[in-house]
């Protein structure tokens, strides 16, 4: 469920769901500054996504956090962010860890062997 603090200003029509998801290892900054009356700024946290609705003709700016300050890195067009059904296999939790393209674990599956694995050392002579 989207969580929406700042409601869009009435005079704005078209809105639209969008969807980032911060793919970097570094906290980033979310915002939104292009739009007369209205403020929109959210962290987002390492692999975290972020959803929210937003006019058509919002441009989302991302800061990279840094130490003690936070760069401009990006400027999305928030029409390319948009999604269509928030019902897609994409927000399906039983998919959290298979690559989308290629339905592969992201992770190795972990060695569960049982038996000695261990083997006396042989020296070449």
């Amino acid at each position: 469920m989207a969580q929406i603090l700042d409601s869009l200003p009435p005079e704005q029509s078209g809105k639209i769901l969008c969807c980032y998801v911060n793919a970097t290892s570094k906290i980033q900054i979310a915002r939104i500054c292009n739009i007369a009356n209205w403020y929109f700024e959210r962290v987002v946290f390492p692999g975290q996504r972020l959803v929210f609705e937003a006019p058509q003709a919002a441009q989302m700016e991302i800061h990279t956090g840094m130490m003690a300050s936070a760069i401009l890195s990006d400027n999305i067009p928030c029409d390319r962010l948009a999604i269509n059904d928030p019902n897609i296999s994409e927000f399906n939790t039983d998919s959290i860890g298979i690559d989308a393209i290629s339905t592969k674990p992201l992770a190795q599956s972990i060695n569960t062997k049982h038996e000695d694995t261990t083997k006396p050392l042989t020296i070449a002579g």
